[in-house]
């Protein structure tokens, strides 16, 4: 029989983390259709389950001097009524495509960090923004940068006594965001491709930091330095043209039902100089 924890408040929470291998549900949108499919194919097993929905204080949007803490419990349709600078559209841009509304009204940003799919909306945006994630056992927390916290194809560096605390945003003043996504359809659909970028210019238009990423085109979302770099100084008004293939090189894209390798390193490039051009806009 599986057991199902409650717990109110996050010091007990880790204890049950630390004590027993749970799968831990907050709004449950990925663990609950897996746990389905398992069970068409013949498998009815499931680990007993952590809930941390009760958990106080963990379901807000904190500014501070340094930036931004949002909760593990902060949902995407929290996220797009947050008001935010614009630091923060492209996140909210991608909140608008996970899923349907009632996905967007019980998922949560930092469950969409763990399940860790390379296909995440909101895993490419968070790259772009430079998050750390707070993570917390019995013993204390740490902060590890989110680059560093995916490590592979749905494998992530949370231990299993660990919880995500937060997902933590440096400020960058004077930056905006954008997002883009390919799909076979408008909504409802897993990415074939996706972009995001933060980008901040000076008095005369020229970029000063700039910080692109992309989705579902390897097995972890991925952060392109070279083309980062090389967008240093360049007027915003001509970005777009700086993209090139040799700036994709560290992709590895697979052939699946969706596209092939060579249409998602495609449509990624688009999606870069699009993004480009929005921003110029």
């Amino acid at each position: 029989m599986i057991a199902y924890h409650r717990p109110r408040s996050l010091e007990e929470a880790l204890a049950i983390r630390a004590g027993q291998d749970v799968a831990v549900i907050a709004g449950g949108t990925d663990i609950y259709p897996a746990r389905t499919a398992r069970a068409a194919w013949g498998d009815p097993t499931h680990k007993d389950v952590l809930d941390i929905t009760a958990l106080p204080d963990l379901d807000r949007i904190e500014e501070g001097a340094e930036g931004w803490r949002i909760g593990c419990l902060v949902t995407w349709s929290a996220l797009r009524r947050a008001r935010l600078p614009p630091l923060f559209d492209g996140l909210k841009a991608a909140a608008k495509e996970v899923g349907g509304a009632q996905v967007q009204n019980r998922g949560t940003l930092a469950g969409n960090l763990c399940t860790a799919s390379p296909a995440g909306d909101g895993i490419p945006n968070l790259l772009a923004l430079d998050a750390s994630l707070e993570l917390a056992c019995v013993q204390g927390r740490r902060v590890v940068r989110l680059r560093d916290f995916l490590t592979g194809y749905r494998a992530t560096a949370l231990r299993r006594d660990e919880l995500v605390a937060a997902i933590v945003v440096p400020r960058l003043d004077g930056a905006r965001s954008q997002f883009g996504k390919l799909g076979a359809r408008r909504y409802l659909v897993i990415s074939i491709a996706m972009a995001a970028g933060v980008v901040a210019c000076n008095a005369e238009g020229r970029i000063t930091t700039t910080r692109l990423a992309l989705g579902a085109c390897s097995a972890v979302a991925q952060r392109l330095p070279t083309l980062e770099a090389a967008l240093a100084g360049v007027r915003l008004r001509d970005a777009a043209e700086v993209p090139d293939a040799a700036h994709l090189s560290a992709l590895a894209p697979i052939d699946d039902i969706r596209g092939s390798a060579a249409y998602r390193r495609d449509a990624a490039l688009t999606l870069l100089r699009d993004l480009l051009r929005g921003f110029a806009a």
